[in-house]
């Protein structure tokens, strides 16, 4: 039978800006087993409000003050390690709740950075406020976006070969993939490199438009459940997610072509998989029913996913 766990926000329980598979986990769990965490939002001490209006939490300053700093902002809680998982395995990791704990964010502009850094030259940072009951951002007064939460990091650890890697860049562990659509009732699928496959979540998004493209979606606090089930012989090597009407197949690379056709080939693979079809039928049906998006342009790998409606493929699943 399954288990619950809650894993305690500490200084000793997050790490900043950094995956790396020499990190010792937090805690250990069975497949199959639920846990919840309190994620931090992704911070520097100067992206912090100065308005005493604004409610810091006593744990982010207690992080910024103890935790050591990583290559980038993102606290990410965890490592969470699952009995069992090894090299070449695949984590199932099911999202079950994703619900914004703060009462504001930030969004900010920074020099050299974005996907317009021409163009805007000069730092900015504004906090939006959160009104969790009424589901409300209020980005400037007049601009209102409904909250779509979202964790922007998930991720295992890399290979041990790989050493530290920065959490700003996703990659095949997944980490900071910005990706809108892995929201709750998602399942994302991570292979794993290391043992007990190492996951860790932060990033927290109270919403961000596909692109990302001033560098930030609302960074905010976020709890989180998840599911984390171990699945052998599946030999993925990218992440992929499914929603329970589509299919998302992800591509990630410096130049946004490359992550375009990645995302596109993930998707022919797990079609063909899950179907009779062959891979010039399923290349076919991405051009007549697959979206191709943007995910982000601003992590130093780009991002782009597919989205594909599953009942499309209900008369030729193989089973």
């Amino acid at each position: 039978m399954s288990r619950h766990h809650d894993l305690p926000t500490t200084p000793q329980t997050v790490v900043w800006g950094t995956f790396d598979a020499a990190i010792p986990a937090a805690i250990e769990i069975e497949s199959g087993d639920t846990v919840s965490i309190r994620a931090l939002p992704a911070c520097r001490p100067a992206r912090l409000p100065t308005d005493p209006a604004y409610e810091i939490p006593a744990i982010l300053k207690e992080a910024m003050a103890t935790v050591k700093p990583g290559p980038a902002s993102h606290f990410i809680s965890g490592p969470i390690a699952v009995k069992g998982a090894m090299p070449g395995d695949v984590l199932q990791v099911d999202i079950l709740s994703v619900t914004p704990w703060m009462d504001w964010g930030y969004m900010a502009i920074v020099p050299l950075l974005g996907t317009l850094p021409e163009d805007f030259p000069e730092p900015k940072l504004i906090h939006p406020r959160i009104d969790r009951e009424a589901g409300m951002i209020t980005m400037v007064p007049g601009v209102e976006v409904p909250l779509d939460p979202f964790f922007g990091v998930m991720g295992v650890a890399p290979p041990a070969l790989w050493g530290a890697q920065s959490t700003m860049a996703p990659h095949a562990f997944g980490g900071n993939m910005d990706n809108k659509e892995l929201r709750a009732g998602t399942t994302l699928y991570l292979p794993v490199w290391a043992p007990g496959g190492l996951f860790s979540a932060g990033d927290g998004h109270g919403a961000q438009g596909d692109g990302e493209v001033c560098l930030t979606g609302l960074e905010t606090g976020l709890d989180g459940t998840f599911r984390l089930t171990v699945h052998k012989g599946l030999g993925w090597s990218w992440p992929f997610a499914e929603s329970a009407t589509h299919l998302i197949a992800m591509g990630m690379n410096e130049d946004l072509d490359d992550a375009a056709k990645q995302a596109l080939r993930e998707m022919i693979l797990h079609v063909t998989r899950l179907t009779t079809l062959t891979r010039e039928e399923a290349y076919m049906l991405c051009s007549l029913a697959g979206d191709l998006h943007v995910t982000q342009t601003v992590d130093g790998n780009k991002g782009c996913h597919m989205m594909l409606e599953k009942t499309l493929l209900a008369g030729v699943r193989r089973g």
